[in-house]
This record gives structure tokens, C-alpha cells and sequence, in this order.
């Protein structure tokens, strides 16, 4: 192991330059290494040298190093040896009982860099080790009451890639006091240009114990605005993927988000952090049966997000199931075998009062039948076996009483059929859904056919609940659901048969529900998603949005979300929030905007103009206007673009270094309720990472005002 303990140079930060250098070096070996595998000569079938080819490609991958991410940003200092096991902690990827840095001069104690990844030199041995192993867990939760065995906590600052400081806690000396880490601040409050980032340097200890909960069972975090609950649930998807590797390859994970723009702003996340095959999705992508071409009032949505519809549609399925009026005769030859009525009822009526899906039952039905046929022929002196079965639950007597008794059913047809017929919804709705109730779900104008018909998005959700009725919906091993408030019932539940014998993380903040259906609480929400044994976890420090920020958005959640405590901030940034007042009736409003973008966009960072949708258009000709070009919300920012334009409906989980806010009033009064509006209001309010200016020609909320 090449500790830098053992460079010739006695300047400490040079010798760290050169681990970093060595540690670079031994990971271009490693890629080198993979890319040199010459799988030509490779023993199987085709389909397997496709699988290892793939395999290999995501290795190379993986072991990309990048110029821009620093290839280690901590270190531990050991009082003593560490031994295998709590290095490796049986993860996939194991570590050398030596250490990620080798004996420490003057000590039995280890020294291990802590990284991105794994790296060892061509002895195998680790120069940098995975920020996920156990042996790194101290770096994020040693304190002086409880060190870890750990007597140095280095952190390390860079600079483009380069190293340029270090920051010691010697947690294990009593004349050393407790003060904020400088590097730590400065990482934290870096300029946010272009994705999201990791912040697998900056996880603190609460953020920890979330991210390194047991895949066993599911998590929920209530997190305020700034406390990195999305970046908490994405880390946790890394640290599950290396603690269960081969578990989570069979049985597949997804991560969850609100909108594409969303999705696309977290999607370098996990590759960063060496985790290429994660798959990402929308709610709406997921359920994604029919076309979405039409859109529901309010009214209609709340109704039909109900989990009131679950046993609307269990009904509607099952309205075609009748019993047989005859007996099925099946004719083998020369004989005929009769299965009486009474024979035939008893074996639908338990199918019925099973638990199965839909279509399985149907496919059991003919079986069922089949098996009584052989019965009766066993009872007449022949010997049939399982090929008789099979050929008799074909004959097309069988055949005929299971359409006429158990009818497939096309899940699609079925909920086109509820929206159309208003007697087959009273019937499958009775004492469930109420007359206006059904007349508002009802839609008002039919397409002609499936393909015309004007499906919205929470008709889609009911198809999907009807596909899971007939065919049960394949599980993954670990789902991640962010911005989880907004969901509806029936989208909990399309989002819970995707992780029914697997595990979840639910990420949301109850103050930033802005849909009419959004859930009321957690324990709620986890019961529709069949979770109700999840763990619940609660975030109230921010360490993005500035305390000033964070402390005026505060002001709503009496009216928004009463139960909530206030979030709190470590970043108390001096003049970080401006309140701008525009004489009523003035056209100066829209220049006074495009002034404060302009300002903003004198400092570094990237700099987000928010406002109701339907300001957006005329905003956007401003902007121009004014010759300042802008970004849609998603679309990556640069060094040459910086700002974006983004309408209130689009600004959940989106961050900004500079927040420009045009009109409060009008983003409340863009919602069907003030609550709604307000809610809208916050989220916008606590897009900021170093600095808000709000803008205003029409009086303030109340709640903001004094």
C-alpha cells in the first residue's frame, strides 16, 4: 500500500497530492486492465458473451475518472488495526485486511482514504476506499462523545479537480474544541451549475443512519425544503446496490420522480457515484397503458385518485364472471363424461372467493374443470395422466364454459367501458361512489375507440389498477419514490405493486403537497402503499436554503401545514433574502424582474426566474427582449447559461443559487385553493441556495407580511 506516509516529501498537503496522484494512477490500471479482457475466447453462447460484454462495458464505465470529482475528499485515522470483517462487511466489493492507506507511522492504527470508489494498486491492495464499506461509516458519525475508534478526521478541499487544503478533527483530544468545518461549509455552499450533485462527501449523520438503513424494510422521510431528502434516497439506492449487489440485480430498482425536468436534474447523481444501471421513471411513465389526451377538473380527479376505485374497478372486473345453466360434457372417443352443474358452480364459486388475479383464476378454470373430467374417468376403469388433463381443459366444451362463465377481460375496454356507461359505472359503483360522484367521472365527450379516447392522467392509474386485478404486477427490489405528497391514493398504489416483496424509500414534505389529493399524512399515504409498517424519519435541518429563507417561507406552514415544526438552517448567509415593492398598477413590474435577473446573474451560480404559469409567456418575451437568454426548467446550465425560466408548477425539487420571484399573488391565485396556492407559494419560496429576491406589485399574503 502506498500510504502518504511513505512519500519522500515532508510537506503534508504535497504528500496528499501525491496519494491523489498514485491513487489516479492505480485506477487508470484498473480501467486499462478491464479494457485490455479479450473476450474472443470465451466459452458459451452467444447470448452469454452479450451479458459479459455488457458487463464489461459498465465496469469500464464505472472506473471512468473524472478530472472535475475528486477521487477521495476524506480520510480516517485509526487508534487501532481494523480487522476484515468490519472493513468488508460482507459487501460485494471487499477491501484488503491492510487497509485503505496501510499502518500509520508511530501507531497500530490504520489510515484509509475514503472515495467515490474503490481503488487498489496492482497488489490489490486499497488506495482509496468506498465511501459505502463500514470502515468508512466513521467519517460521517464520529463525534468527540462517540469518536469510532477514530482519532483523525481529515476532509480535504479541491479545486477543478485539484487538491489544494486540508481540515483536521482530532476527535480523541480533549484540548481541541468543537468548531464548524470550513471545507465542509464551502462544499455545501458551492455554486450549483448544471445537474444535481452527490454529496457523499458532505452526508451527515442523521442524513447517514437514513441512507445505511436495512433493505429490509421501508423507509419514509418527511424532509424540509434544503435537507437533501432527495439526495439522501439516491445515496441510499448507491449503498443498497453495494451491500446487495446480486439481490438487487435480479430483482431490479427505480427511482421515482414528479416530471421528466426533474428526473433529468438528478440523473447524474448515481453515475457519479459508480451506478450506471438504475432505471428512472415518472409516476405517468409507469402507468403508461393508454395515451394521455385529455385532462380531468378537480372534482373529477379527486374522485377518481380515490382508493374508493380500487373496489369500483375489483367489481367491474368481475362483472362478467355468471355461472353455468348446464352441464359440460366432453366427448373422448367413443364416451362422453358429464360434469354436472352443481360440479361446475362449486368450482367457480371457489375461484371467486379466492384471492387470485383475475386472469390467473381464468387459467386455472379450464384446469379445474379438466381435473373433475379425470376423476369421473378414473372412476370408469381408464388410467389418464397429465397430457390427458392438458388435452381435455382444451376440448371445446371446456373451452366454451369458461367464456361464457369467466370472460377475458381487456383491462383498457373495461375502465373505457366505466366512463362511458353510465348504468354499468351505477352498478359497479353502488354504495361506493354517489351519483354526482359518478357523473363527475364520467366523461363528458367519448372518443369513438380506445386509441380517440380522451384518457387524462388519473385514467391511466385506473388502467393500471385493472391490468393488476387480471395479471399481477412483477416486483422490484427496491423502489424510491420522491415528491411523494402529491400522490393520490390510486397512485400509491400503482407505485406499491411495484414494490410488493420488495422495499422502498418515500421522500416528500407534506408542506409542499400542491395537488388537490395530496395526502394529509404519512401513516396514510403508507397504508395505500401497502407499507404501513414503514419507518418514518423526519428532517428538519437544512443545510441548502439560507436561515433568512428559510425563516420567512416558514411563515406559511400554520396555514399550509399546521403540524409540521419549522425547518431550520446551518447557513446563516447575511443579506440573503430581498423583498422588492413595485407601486401598485405600475408596468414597472416586469422590468423590475428582468433588473433583479440581471443582478443575480452578476454573481456566480445559476439564477432560477419563478413564476405562475401564466406569466411565463410574457416573462420569456421580456427576457428576450432584454437580451437574456434562458433556460427551461431541466435543460443543464452552464458556465454561458445560467438562467432559468421556470413556472411554478415545475420548481418542486429544483434548486437554484439565486432565486428571482415574480408575483407571489399571482402563483397563489394560479391554484384552485388558497391552501393549494400557498403550498405552491412555499415551494418557490425555498428554491434558493444563497440568495432570494421577491418582487411584488400586488399586496403579499397576509402570512408574509410584518
Amino acid at each position: 500500500m502506498h500510504a502518504p506516509t511513505d512519500h519522500p516529501s515532508t510537506d503534508p498537503l504535497q504528500r496528499e497530492r501525491d496519494h491523489l496522484a498514485s491513487s489516479r494512477a492505480a485506477l487508470k490500471a484498473m480501467r486499462e486492465d478491464v479494457e485490455s479482457l479479450d473476450l474472443r475466447d470465451v466459452t458459451g453462447t452467444w447470448v452469454s458473451t452479450l451479458v459479459l460484454q455488457k458487463q464489461v462495458e459498465q465496469r469500464i464505465a464505472a472506473l471512468a475518472d473524472l478530472a472535475h470529482t475528486p477521487l477521495f475528499f476524506g480520510r480516517l485515522d485509526y487508534l487501532h488495526a481494523i480487522n476484515e470483517e468490519l472493513a468488508t462487511g460482507g459487501a460485494t466489493r471487499s477491501v484488503s485486511s491492510k487497509g485503505g492507506g496501510g499502518r500509520r507511522e508511530g501507531g497500530s492504527g490504520e489510515r484509509f482514504y475514503i472515495g467515490r470508489r474503490h481503488v487498489h494498486d496492482a497488489d490489490g491492495d486499497p488506495m482509496v476506499i468506498d465511501w459505502r464499506a463500514p470502515v468508512s461509516q466513521p467519517f460521517y458519525r464520529a463525534s468527540r462523545n462517540d469518536p469510532m475508534d477514530v482519532e483523525r478526521r481529515r476532509r480535504f478541499g479541491y479545486t477543478g479537480g485539484e487538491l489544494t487544503a486540508y481540515e483536521d478533527e482530532n476527535l480523541t483530544d480533549p484540548a481541541e474544541s468543537d468548531t464548524r468545518s470550513a471545507l465542509l461549509a464551502a462544499e455545501i455552499e458551492k455554486p450549483r451549475v448544471g445537474p444535481m450533485r452527490d454529496i457523499v462527501a458532505t452526508i451527515q449523520p442523521e442524513q447517514d443512519e437514513i441512507v445505511r438503513a436495512d433493505i429490509a424494510g421501508t423507509v419514509c422521510v418527511q424532509g424540509a425544503p434544503g435537507t437533501g431528502k432527495t439526495a439522501v434516497g439516491l445515496h441510499r439506492v448507491a449503498y443498497l446496490l453495494y451491500a446487495h449487489r446480486e439481490r438487487l440485480a435480479r430483482t431490479g430498482t427505480l427511482v421515482i420522480g414528479p416530471n421528466s425536468s426533474f428526473l433529468h436534474y438528478i440523473e447524474q447523481v448515481l453515475p457519479a457515484l459508480g451506478e450506471l444501471d438504475v432505471a428512472q421513471a415518472t409516476v405517468q411513465q409507469l402507468v403508461g397503458h393508454v395515451e394521455v389526451r385529455g385532462t380531468d377538473s378537480a372534482e373529477a380527479a379527486v374522485v377518481k385518485g380515490s382508493a374508493r376505485m380500487a373496489e369500483v374497478l375489483r367489481r367491474a372486473v368481475r362483472a362478467g364472471i355468471s355461472l353455468p345453466t348446464e352441464p359440460c360434457v366432453v366427448v373422448r372417443g367413443s364416451r362422453r363424461w358429464r360434469v354436472p352443474v352443481y360440479e361446475l358452480v362449486e368450482i367457480i364459486e371457489e375461484l371467486k372467493d379466492r384471492d387470485t388475479r383475475y386472469g390467473a383464476a381464468g387459467e386455472a378454470l379450464p384446469q379445474r374443470i379438466a381435473h373433475a373430467v379425470l376423476l369421473k374417468m378414473e372412476q370408469g376403469g381408464e388410467a389418464p395422466d397429465d397430457r390427458v388433463q392438458d388435452a381435455v381443459a382444451r376440448n371445446s366444451a371446456v373451452k366454451a364454459v369458461v367464456k361464457q362463465c369467466w370472460p377475458p377481460v381487456d383491462p383498457a375496454k373495461l375502465v373505457y367501458r366505466l366512463l362511458t356507461d353510465a348504468e354499468f359505472l351505477a352498478e359497479c359503483a353502488d354504495g361506493i361512489l354517489d351519483a354526482e360522484e359518478q357523473a363527475a367521472i364520467r366523461w363528458p365527450k367519448p372518443g369513438r375507440s380506445l386509441k380517440t379516447a380522451p384518457w387524462t392522467p388519473a385514467d391511466a392509474v385506473l388502467v393500471d389498477e385493472a391490468v393488476d386485478l387480471v395479471q399481477r404486477t412483477p416486483s422490484l427490489g427496491h423502489v424510491v419514490l420522491d415528491e411523494a405528497q402529491d400522490l393520490s391514493p390510486m397512485q400509491y398504489r400503482a407505485v406499491g405493486r411495484r414494490c410488493s416483496t420488495g422495499s422502498a424509500t418515500i421522500l416528500g414534505d407534506l408542506a409542499q403537497g400542491t395537488t388537490p389529493w395530496a395526502t394529509g399524512s404519512w401513516p396514510e399515504a403508507l397504508q395505500h402503499l401497502g407499507k404501513s409498517a414503514a419507518h418514518i424519519e423526519e428532517l428538519t435541518t437544512g443545510f441548502r436554503v439560507p436561515e433568512e429563507v428559510i425563516a420567512y417561507a416558514s411563515r406559511l406552514l400554520p396555514a399550509i401545514a399546521p403540524g409540521l415544526a419549522p425547518a431550520t438552517s446551518i447557513r446563516d448567509t447575511p443579506d440573503s433574502l430581498a423583498i422588492e415593492r413595485v407601486p401598485d398598477g405600475s408596468t414597472g413590474l416586469v422590468p423590475a424582474v428582468v433588473e433583479s435577473c440581471r443582478k443575480a446573474l452578476d454573481r456566480e451560480g445559476s439564477t432560477g426566474l419563478i413564476a405562475a404559469d401564466a406569466r411565463i409567456p410574457l416573462l420569456a418575451e421580456a427576457l428576450t427582449e432584454a437580451g437574456l437568454p434562458f433556460l427551461d426548467p431541466g435543460t443543464e446550465t452552464s458556465a454561458e447559461a445560467r438562467l432559468t425560466l421556470v413556472p411554478a408548477s415545475l420548481a418542486k425539487g429544483l434548486e437554484y443559487d439565486y432565486v428571482v420571484l415574480d408575483e407571489p399573488a399571482a402563483v397563489v391565485a394560479g391554484e384552485p385553493d388558497e391552501r393549494t396556492g400557498l403550498r405552491r407559494l412555499y415551494v418557490a419560496l425555498t428554491r434558493a441556495v444563497s440568495g432570494l429576491t421577491v418582487v411584488h406589485s400586488e399586496p403579499l399574503p397576509e402570512q408574509l407580511r410584518g
